[in-house]
Protein backbone atom coordinates (compact mmCIF):
# COMPACT_ATOMS: atom_id res chain seq x y z
CA UNK A 1 0.00 0.00 0.00
CA UNK A 2 1.81 3.18 -0.86
CA UNK A 3 2.22 5.56 1.92
CA UNK A 4 2.00 8.99 0.22
CA UNK A 5 -1.01 11.28 -0.14
CA UNK A 6 -1.48 13.61 -3.84
CA UNK A 7 -3.64 16.56 -3.53
CA UNK A 8 -4.05 18.12 -6.50
CA UNK A 9 -3.56 21.71 -6.59
CA UNK A 10 -4.14 22.80 -9.95
CA UNK A 11 -4.97 21.08 -13.57
CA UNK A 12 -4.55 22.78 -16.85
CA UNK A 13 -3.25 22.37 -20.43
CA UNK A 14 -0.05 23.36 -19.45
CA UNK A 15 0.57 22.62 -16.00
CA UNK A 16 -0.35 19.56 -13.04
CA UNK A 17 0.63 20.47 -9.48
CA UNK A 18 0.24 18.33 -6.87
CA UNK A 19 0.63 18.40 -3.23
CA UNK A 20 2.32 15.36 -2.06
CA UNK A 21 3.14 14.27 1.49
CA UNK A 22 4.80 10.95 2.40
CA UNK A 23 4.77 9.33 5.47
CA UNK A 24 8.09 8.26 5.21
CA UNK A 25 8.43 4.61 6.46
CA UNK A 26 10.42 2.83 3.96
CA UNK A 27 13.76 3.87 5.86
CA UNK A 28 15.81 1.28 2.58
CA UNK A 29 15.12 1.38 -1.00
CA UNK A 30 11.38 1.29 -2.24
CA UNK A 31 10.73 -0.79 -5.03
CA UNK A 32 10.92 0.64 -8.90
CA UNK A 33 8.75 3.40 -9.35
CA UNK A 34 8.53 5.91 -12.07
CA UNK A 35 6.33 8.81 -13.48
CA UNK A 36 4.55 8.96 -16.94
CA UNK A 37 5.62 12.74 -17.37
CA UNK A 38 8.62 14.72 -16.08
CA UNK A 39 7.83 16.21 -12.37
CA UNK A 40 10.14 19.33 -10.95
CA UNK A 41 9.48 18.59 -7.48
CA UNK A 42 9.88 21.17 -5.11
CA UNK A 43 10.44 19.67 -1.11
CA UNK A 44 9.48 22.03 1.36
CA UNK A 45 9.39 19.58 4.96
CA UNK A 46 11.45 16.73 5.51
CA UNK A 47 14.23 14.92 3.36
CA UNK A 48 14.22 11.78 1.20
CA UNK A 49 16.99 10.13 -0.92
CA UNK A 50 16.08 9.00 -4.77
CA UNK A 51 18.36 6.64 -6.31
CA UNK A 52 18.46 6.23 -9.96
CA UNK A 53 20.92 3.40 -10.72
CA UNK A 54 23.39 3.46 -8.74
CA UNK A 55 23.10 7.34 -8.04
CA UNK A 56 21.77 9.04 -5.05
CA UNK A 57 20.55 12.40 -4.77
CA UNK A 58 19.31 13.84 -1.15
CA UNK A 59 16.30 15.82 -1.96
CA UNK A 60 15.81 18.90 0.92
CA UNK A 61 14.23 22.25 0.68
CA UNK A 62 17.02 23.50 -0.78
CA UNK A 63 17.04 21.44 -3.78
CA UNK A 64 14.43 21.13 -7.39
CA UNK A 65 14.50 17.39 -7.50
CA UNK A 66 14.03 16.39 -11.42
CA UNK A 67 11.70 12.67 -12.14
CA UNK A 68 11.85 12.05 -15.66
CA UNK A 69 9.47 10.71 -17.99
CA UNK A 70 9.71 6.57 -18.06
CA UNK A 71 13.13 6.75 -15.64
CA UNK A 72 12.46 4.77 -12.99
CA UNK A 73 14.09 5.41 -9.52
CA UNK A 74 13.74 4.05 -5.46
CA UNK A 75 13.17 7.06 -2.54
CA UNK A 76 14.52 5.85 0.91
CA UNK A 77 13.82 7.69 4.06
CA UNK A 78 17.09 7.92 6.36
CA UNK A 79 15.47 10.28 8.82
CA UNK A 80 12.10 10.04 10.42
CA UNK A 81 8.65 12.38 9.74
CA UNK A 82 8.28 11.87 6.25
CA UNK A 83 8.40 14.62 3.37
CA UNK A 84 6.16 16.83 1.69
CA UNK A 85 6.86 18.39 -1.89
CA UNK A 86 5.20 20.40 -4.30
CA UNK A 87 5.58 18.68 -7.84
CA UNK A 88 4.89 20.29 -10.92
CA UNK A 89 4.39 18.40 -13.80
CA UNK A 90 4.39 20.56 -17.25
CA UNK A 91 3.69 19.69 -20.69
CA UNK A 92 6.77 18.78 -23.04
CA UNK A 93 6.12 21.90 -25.20
CA UNK A 94 6.51 23.74 -21.90
CA UNK A 95 9.60 22.20 -20.46
CA UNK A 96 10.95 22.76 -23.77
CA UNK A 97 10.80 26.52 -23.78
CA UNK A 98 11.66 26.83 -20.07
CA UNK A 99 14.28 25.13 -19.45
CA UNK A 100 18.15 25.70 -20.72
CA UNK A 101 18.84 23.33 -23.61
CA UNK A 102 22.38 22.09 -21.47
CA UNK A 103 19.94 21.21 -18.60
CA UNK A 104 17.46 18.54 -20.93
CA UNK A 105 18.42 15.06 -22.59
CA UNK A 106 19.15 15.71 -26.12
CA UNK A 107 15.94 16.12 -28.18
CA UNK A 108 13.49 15.29 -24.75
CA UNK A 109 11.65 16.67 -22.39
CA UNK A 110 13.35 15.29 -19.72
CA UNK A 111 16.55 16.68 -17.59
CA UNK A 112 20.34 15.15 -17.52
CA UNK A 113 21.22 15.74 -14.13
CA UNK A 114 18.90 15.30 -10.78
CA UNK A 115 18.77 17.97 -8.88
CA UNK A 116 19.74 22.14 -8.97
CA UNK A 117 19.96 24.18 -5.74
CA UNK A 118 17.58 26.47 -5.43
CA UNK A 119 17.84 30.05 -3.71
CA UNK A 120 15.54 31.93 -1.19
CA UNK A 121 13.56 33.47 -3.95
CA UNK A 122 12.74 30.35 -5.54
CA UNK A 123 11.89 28.98 -2.11
CA UNK A 124 9.26 31.74 -1.60
CA UNK A 125 7.87 31.69 -4.59
CA UNK A 126 7.27 28.21 -4.07
CA UNK A 127 5.80 29.16 -1.11
CA UNK A 128 3.62 31.49 -2.25
CA UNK A 129 2.04 29.35 -4.97
CA UNK A 130 1.09 26.47 -2.51
CA UNK A 131 -0.36 28.61 -0.11
CA UNK A 132 -1.98 30.52 -2.09
CA UNK A 133 -3.57 27.35 -4.13
CA UNK A 134 -4.35 25.72 -1.05
CA UNK A 135 -6.10 29.03 0.42
CA UNK A 136 -8.09 29.05 -2.83
CA UNK A 137 -7.26 32.69 -3.56
CA UNK A 138 -5.71 32.89 -6.77
CA UNK A 139 -6.98 31.76 -10.32
CA UNK A 140 -6.06 29.37 -12.75
CA UNK A 141 -4.06 32.38 -14.97
CA UNK A 142 -2.63 33.95 -12.23
CA UNK A 143 -1.23 30.56 -10.91
CA UNK A 144 -0.26 29.41 -13.84
CA UNK A 145 1.59 32.85 -14.48
CA UNK A 146 3.17 32.38 -11.15
CA UNK A 147 4.44 28.56 -11.93
CA UNK A 148 6.02 29.71 -14.92
CA UNK A 149 7.83 32.64 -12.68
CA UNK A 150 8.59 29.59 -10.48
CA UNK A 151 10.20 27.70 -13.24
CA UNK A 152 11.68 30.06 -14.77
CA UNK A 153 13.78 31.37 -12.02
CA UNK A 154 14.45 27.41 -10.73
CA UNK A 155 15.89 26.60 -13.83
CA UNK A 156 18.19 29.85 -14.31
CA UNK A 157 19.76 29.31 -11.56
CA UNK A 158 21.47 32.25 -9.70
CA UNK A 159 23.27 31.15 -6.97
CA UNK A 160 26.87 30.21 -6.93
CA UNK A 161 27.37 26.55 -8.79
CA UNK A 162 29.24 24.01 -7.07
CA UNK A 163 32.62 22.87 -8.58
CA UNK A 164 33.00 19.69 -9.81
CA UNK A 165 33.61 17.01 -7.25
CA UNK A 166 34.15 13.46 -6.26
CA UNK A 167 31.60 11.12 -5.23
CA UNK A 168 33.03 10.83 -1.60
CA UNK A 169 32.97 14.07 -0.91
CA UNK A 170 29.47 14.16 -2.47
CA UNK A 171 28.37 11.33 -0.09
CA UNK A 172 30.45 13.00 2.97
CA UNK A 173 28.14 16.92 2.03
CA UNK A 174 24.80 14.80 1.72
CA UNK A 175 25.72 12.56 5.52
CA UNK A 176 26.04 16.32 6.84
CA UNK A 177 22.78 17.33 5.44
CA UNK A 178 21.05 14.06 6.79
CA UNK A 179 22.48 15.23 9.81
CA UNK A 180 21.12 19.12 9.87
CA UNK A 181 17.50 17.95 9.03
CA UNK A 182 17.52 15.23 11.53
CA UNK A 183 16.65 18.52 13.75
CA UNK A 184 15.97 21.33 12.01
CA UNK A 185 15.53 22.89 15.82
CA UNK A 186 18.51 21.93 17.39
CA UNK A 187 21.07 24.44 17.99
CA UNK A 188 23.99 22.64 16.11
CA UNK A 189 27.50 22.76 16.77
CA UNK A 190 30.15 22.45 14.08
CA UNK A 191 31.91 19.61 16.32
CA UNK A 192 28.25 17.44 16.87
CA UNK A 193 27.67 17.90 12.99
CA UNK A 194 31.54 16.49 12.05
CA UNK A 195 31.14 13.88 14.57
CA UNK A 196 27.95 12.26 13.03
CA UNK A 197 29.39 12.70 9.93
CA UNK A 198 32.87 11.04 10.75
CA UNK A 199 35.31 13.68 9.96
CA UNK A 200 36.82 17.03 11.83
CA UNK A 201 35.17 20.00 11.34
CA UNK A 202 38.02 21.71 9.75
CA UNK A 203 37.48 19.21 6.96
CA UNK A 204 34.07 19.25 6.97
CA UNK A 205 33.52 22.97 6.25
CA UNK A 206 36.36 22.90 3.74
CA UNK A 207 34.52 19.87 1.51
CA UNK A 208 30.88 21.38 2.30
CA UNK A 209 32.51 24.86 0.77
CA UNK A 210 33.61 23.23 -2.07
CA UNK A 211 30.95 20.99 -2.89
CA UNK A 212 28.18 23.52 -2.45
CA UNK A 213 29.49 26.69 -3.04
CA UNK A 214 28.16 28.04 0.62
CA UNK A 215 29.11 27.60 4.05
CA UNK A 216 27.45 24.74 5.83
CA UNK A 217 25.92 27.15 8.50
CA UNK A 218 24.25 29.37 5.24
CA UNK A 219 22.96 26.16 4.23
CA UNK A 220 21.43 25.06 7.71
CA UNK A 221 19.75 28.71 8.02
CA UNK A 222 18.31 28.15 4.57
CA UNK A 223 16.82 25.25 5.40
CA UNK A 224 15.28 26.24 8.62
CA UNK A 225 13.71 29.18 6.61
CA UNK A 226 11.84 26.71 4.23
CA UNK A 227 10.77 25.02 6.79
CA UNK A 228 9.25 28.40 8.28
CA UNK A 229 7.60 29.00 5.21
CA UNK A 230 6.15 25.67 5.59
CA UNK A 231 4.51 26.19 8.89
CA UNK A 232 3.33 29.72 8.63
CA UNK A 233 -0.20 29.29 8.48
CA UNK A 234 0.00 26.96 11.53
CA UNK A 235 1.65 29.65 14.09
CA UNK A 236 -0.51 32.14 15.39
CA UNK A 237 2.93 33.09 17.78
CA UNK A 238 5.70 33.54 15.54
CA UNK A 239 7.72 33.98 18.87
CA UNK A 240 7.09 30.08 19.01
CA UNK A 241 7.75 29.07 15.71
CA UNK A 242 11.18 31.17 15.91
CA UNK A 243 12.13 29.44 19.11
CA UNK A 244 10.78 25.61 17.68
CA UNK A 245 13.43 26.62 14.82
CA UNK A 246 16.22 27.36 16.72
CA UNK A 247 16.59 30.97 16.71
CA UNK A 248 17.28 32.98 19.85
CA UNK A 249 14.47 35.11 19.45
CA UNK A 250 11.42 36.64 17.49
CA UNK A 251 13.64 39.47 16.26
CA UNK A 252 16.47 36.87 15.24
CA UNK A 253 14.14 35.02 13.18
CA UNK A 254 12.35 37.93 11.73
CA UNK A 255 15.50 39.84 10.47
CA UNK A 256 16.94 36.49 8.88
CA UNK A 257 13.37 35.41 7.34
CA UNK A 258 13.15 39.57 5.87
CA UNK A 259 17.41 39.10 4.33
CA UNK A 260 16.12 35.86 2.50
CA UNK A 261 12.68 36.12 1.55
CA UNK A 262 12.19 40.68 1.52
CA UNK A 263 9.13 39.87 3.88
CA UNK A 264 8.90 39.62 7.61
CA UNK A 265 7.22 36.66 8.27
CA UNK A 266 3.85 38.33 9.41
CA UNK A 267 3.89 40.35 5.64
CA UNK A 268 4.70 36.88 3.95
CA UNK A 269 1.98 35.35 6.37
CA UNK A 270 -0.48 37.93 4.92
CA UNK A 271 0.33 37.88 1.27
CA UNK A 272 -0.67 34.25 0.85
CA UNK A 273 -4.21 35.21 2.40
CA UNK A 274 -5.07 38.00 0.54
CA UNK A 275 -4.83 38.61 -3.30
Amino acid sequence: MADFDTQPLLLTNTVAIRNVMCEGTCKHKSGEEFVTATHLVFPYRGIYVRHVGRAEAVADTNQVVFFNEDESYRVSHPVDGGDSSLSIAASPATLLELAPADYLAKGRAAFNRSRLRIDERVQALAALLRHSLTLGVIDSLEAETLTFVLLRRALNERTPRPVATSIGRQKLVDRAKLVLSSDLGRRWTLAAVAADVGVSPVYLTQVFQQVEGRPLYQYHLQLRLARALDLLSDYADLTCLALDLGFSSHSHFSAAFKRAYGKTPSEFQRSTRVR
